[in-house]
C-alpha cells in the first residue's frame, strides 16, 4: 500500500476526530492492528490490517498500536509501530519506523512497538474511560487491565485511574457504518471491478471446464487492477450451489446445469459483494428460469426498500414474502402465504437473511437493531440484497425438475438521499441479458 495522499490524511484525521468527539476528554482510545499469522512453517498468510485500525490510520502494517486522547497537550494522535530494521527490511520489505508513522501518517507523535508498556501508566491515568474491545487482541488484554490495576493501586496517592471499559464497537462501528464520500469511491470501485469479474466468469464458462478455472477468471480480473478476493469466492456448479459456503470450487461444469457464483474484490480496504447464477450451457431451462424470475422479483423488490427512513428489516420482509409467493406458485409449498412465512416452513427453501451491511468487511461492522427495535435506514449506509432458494437434490416431495436448482442474486447498494443507488450494476442479471452475454 502506498502511503496516504494529503487528502487521505485528511479524511483519517476528520474520522479520528470524530471518535475523539464521542468518547469525550476523559476516554482514551486503544486500536491495536493485526498481527501475522503463520501459515506452515515460517510462510505467513497474506497480512491484512484489522478493518477499525486502518480506518483510523491508513497503517498498513502488522504490530501497530494507535492510541487517541483527547485533549493531551502533546498531541492526541500516537502510533506506536516496529523500529526501523535494516537486516528485517531486507527480507521482508521496509517499514515506516516511528519517523515515517509521523511524517507520512500523521501522528502527533509516534514510539516503537516495544515502549507503548512503559507509557501506559501516563496516558491512562487521570482517564475515566478505556475504550478498547477486550477479547480480540489476548496479549494485550492482559498488559492494558494490568496497567489499569496498577495505576488503581496507587491512585490514593495521585490522578485517579480509570473506573471503566468502554468497548470500541460502541462508538467506532456506529461511525463506520455511515459512509463518507471517500469511502464511496473506494467502495464504487470495488463494485466496478468485481462487476466486471462476474461478466469475465460468464463469458469463459463452458460445459467440461472446472470451477477452479472460473474462479481463476475472476481472480485474474481482481489482480489486474490492483485487487484481491474480499473473502473466499464461491464457484458452484450444479448441486453445489444448494451449499450456501460452498468452498471447494473443484467440480468439472457440466451442460445442463447453473454455476452460483458468490465473489467480491477488495479494493484499498473495501470490498464488494456479488453472487450471479447463470447456465453453464448459456440459456436458462424452463425449471430455471421459472424459479430465477422468482428470486429476480424478490430482489427488485427488497432493493426498492433501501431508502431513508424504511425500517432495515422490510428488505427481507417483502423478500420473503415475493419469495413464498412464488413458491407456492411452483407447486413447492401449498398453503397461505403468509401462514408459510409464520410457520417458518419456506426456511426449508430459503434459510438466511436478505442482506448485511457492507464496507471495510464484507459482513460489515454496525448494529441492526437498536433498542430492539430495527433501526431505520440512513442516507451513506450500504446493504447487500441477495434472495435465493435452494432446491436440494435430495429433497422429497417436489416436481423432480426442480431438483438441485439453487439460485441467489446478490447486489451492493447504496441508500442514496432520494433512493437506492446500486453499485454492483455492471454484472447483469436479468434472463435475457446474462444469456445475450454468454451468446456473444
Amino acid at each position: 500500500m502506498p502511503v496516504p495522499s494529503a487528502a487521505e490524511l485528511q479524511e483519517y484525521a476528520a474520522r479520528r476526530n470524530r471518535l475523539m468527539q464521542a468518547i469525550g476528554p476523559d476516554g482514551v482510545a486503544i486500536i491495536p492492528s493485526s498481527r501475522e499469522v503463520i501459515r506452515n512453517r515460517d510462510v505467513h498468510y497474506k497480512f491484512r490490517q484489522d478493518s477499525d485500525f486502518w480506518y483510523l490510520t491508513g497503517f498498513n502494517e502488522p504490530d501497530a498500536v494507535a492510541v487517541l486522547a483527547p485533549g493531551r497537550k502533546e498531541g492526541a494522535f500516537l502510533l506506536f509501530v516496529r523500529e526501523r530494521n535494516k537486516e528485517r527490511e531486507i527480507w521482508d520489505g521496509r517499514r515506516a519506523g516511528p519517523e515515517g508513522a509521523v511524517s507520512d501518517y500523521g501522528a502527533d507523535q509516534a514510539y516503537t512497538a516495544a515502549e507503548l508498556e512503559a507509557m501506559l501508566p501516563q496516558l491512562l491515568t487521570g482517564r475515566a474511560k478505556v475504550h478498547y474491545t477486550l477479547g480480540e487482541h489476548p496479549a494485550w488484554d492482559t498488559r492494558i487491565t494490568a496497567c489499569v490495576r496498577e495505576i488503581r493501586e496507587v491512585s490514593r496517592r495521585g490522578p485517579s485511574a480509570p473506573t471503566e471499559f468502554v468497548s470500541l464497537d460502541t462508538t467506532l462501528h456506529e461511525l463506520r457504518l455511515l459512509k463518507s464520500e471517500a469511502e464511496l469511491k473506494l467502495l464504487r470501485r470495488a463494485c466496478e471491478i468485481s462487476a466486471q469479474a462476474h461478466v469475465r466468469a460468464m463469458r469463459a464458462t463452458r460445459p467440461g471446464g472446472w470451477e477452479w478455472q472460473v474462479a481463476a477468471e475472476i481472480h485474474h480480473e481482481f489482480e489486474k487492477h490492483g485487487m484481491e478476493p474480499g473473502y473466499g469466492s464461491i464457484v458452484g456448479g450444479g448441486d453445489n450451489a444448494c451449499i450456501l459456503h460452498y468452498k471447494e470450487n473443484e467440480m468439472q461444469l457440466r451442460g445442463g446445469d447453473l454455476l452460483l457464483i458468490d465473489a467480491g474484490g477488495e479494493y484499498r480496504g473495501y470490498t464488494a459483494d456479488i453472487t450471479r447464477t447463470f447456465p453453464v450451457s448459456g440459456k436458462y431451462s424452463g425449471a430455471q428460469k421459472e424459479v430465477y424470475e422468482v428470486v429476480l422479483a424478490a430482489q427488485l423488490a427488497a432493493i426498492a426498500e433501501l431508502r431513508p427512513g424504511n425500517s432495515s428489516a422490510r428488505p427481507h420482509e417483502v423478500a420473503t414474502r415475493v419469495l413464498t409467493e412464488g413458491l407456492v406458485a411452483l407447486g413447492l409449498l401449498h398453503g397461505d402465504p403468509q401462514e408459510l412465512i409464520d410457520s417458518g416452513r419456506h426456511r426449508q427453501f430459503y434459510m438466511h437473511g436478505t442482506g448485511h451491511w457492507l464496507g471495510m468487511d464484507v459482513h460489515d461492522v454496525g448494529l441492526y437493531k437498536v433498542n430492539g427495535t430495527p433501526r431505520p435506514f440512513a442516507a451513506g449506509m450500504v446493504m447487500t440484497v441477495e434472495p435465493g432458494l435452494y432446491i436440494a437434490p435430495d429433497t422429497s416431495g417436489v416436481d423432480p425438475r426442480f431438483l438441485g436448482i439453487g439460485i441467489r442474486i446478490e447486489d451492493d447498494v447504496l441508500v442514496g438521499a432520494q433512493g437506492p443507488e446500486v453499485l454492483t450494476g455492471g454484472a447483469p442479471k436479468r434472463v435475457a441479458e446474462v444469456e445475450a452475454l454468454m451468446a456473444g
